[in-house]
């Protein structure tokens, strides 16, 4: 029996020629295996942790790398450059990270906090984070983004415990998520997750439900009240500025007209002083100028006329020179 292998024609003639076909097919078996598990492509968001027989040798950039076959060399892939975030309190269905959201039961006991004035809240918040450092992130502790979203609910619970009810539900929202980014970075730091934090911010904040009809009538007239302050200091802006535009209107008019009036009275003043020392030099001719300077400006308002001599005695009758009204 005959069997062609490639060129190679083999002859069957006993159990050493099958034990050889048998040794030809694993070798091609192996060398197909080696040649595809030796190349491995790294995602253009990821960094490919390379591991030989466990131990970490290097971290490879996005692209098309080769490995030891057989599996000597295996490659972990973590999503260095996607921005991931992980919801406590709430949950958004279809998350690709299984550590994104839990348990419609453990929500319910993520947000349920005490306040530090020992009132209760229900607190719904989102980090987002990045791995910066995927050595750390996969080989420092056993479960980086568990060990996270434990990390969170216990800076959150701690920083929450410290404030008021109405601080956590009205006023305080964003210094409480100002010192949980900031407390939360520290925590990551120390466990050296490979991990930086981006941002903390909460979500809903509100009263436990039996008492959230009450709060929301208590808000609600906060806030009417801080719109009637807001409208009376609107007006107060308004009228104001106007009246004391008024007010200095009304303050450089009345400048003016005294600086008019004092200019007037010194301008008669000094004309009279100067009609004076004429008169005292030509005392005559100074009074019958006057005489003639008021005769000129009362006669021509005078209708009827009669000029007569001081040593007249006796008036006739004459015609009037001027037309008269029919």
């Amino acid at each position: 029996m005959r069997i062609q292998v490639g060129k190679e024609i083999i002859e069957l003639k006993g159990p050493e020629n099958g034990g050889k076909i048998i040794g030809i097919i694993a070798v091609g078996i192996l060398a197909i295996i080696a040649v595809f598990s030796s190349f491995y492509t790294v995602q253009v968001e990821e960094a490919g942790v390379v591991l030989r027989f466990g131990k970490h040798i290097k971290t490879v950039d996005p692209g098309l790398h080769f490995k030891m076959p057989f599996g000597i060399d295996n490659v972990e892939f973590v999503p260095v450059g996607r921005q991931q975030k992980q919801e406590f309190g709430f949950g958004t269905e279809g998350a690709s990270n299984y550590y994104q959201y839990t348990s419609r039961s453990e929500m319910e006991l993520e947000k349920n906090m005490v306040t530090g004035d020992l009132n209760a809240a229900l607190v719904e918040w989102v980090i987002q984070y990045r791995i910066t450092e995927p050595e750390k992130y996969l080989f420092k502790v056993r479960s980086s983004d568990e060990t996270l979203r434990d990390a969170s609910e216990s800076v959150m619970r701690e920083v929450v415990g410290d404030r008021t009810v109405d601080e956590v539900i009205t006023i305080g929202r964003q210094e409480i998520e100002s010192e949980c980014q900031e407390k939360l970075k520290a925590l990551v730091d120390l466990y050296e997750l490979g991990i930086t934090i981006d941002q903390v911010q909460l979500k809903n904040v509100d009263p436990p439900k039996p008492v959230q009809a009450s709060f929301n009538e208590v808000n609600q007239a906060q806030q009417e009240k801080e719109k009637e302050i807001n409208v009376a200091n609107g007006q107060y802006n308004r009228e104001v500025p106007k009246a004391r535009g008024e007010a200095e209107r009304q303050i450089s008019e009345a400048e003016g007209y005294s600086t008019q009036r004092i200019n007037e009275a010194q301008g008669d003043a000094a004309r009279f002083v100067a009609l004076f020392e004429e008169y005292q030099k030509a005392p005559d001719v100074t009074r019958r100028r006057l005489y003639l300077e008021t005769m000129e400006g009362v006669m021509p308002r005078l209708e009827k006329r009669v000029v007569v001599d001081e040593d007249t005695s006796q008036l006739l009758p004459f015609l009037p020179l001027t037309p008269t009204a029919k």
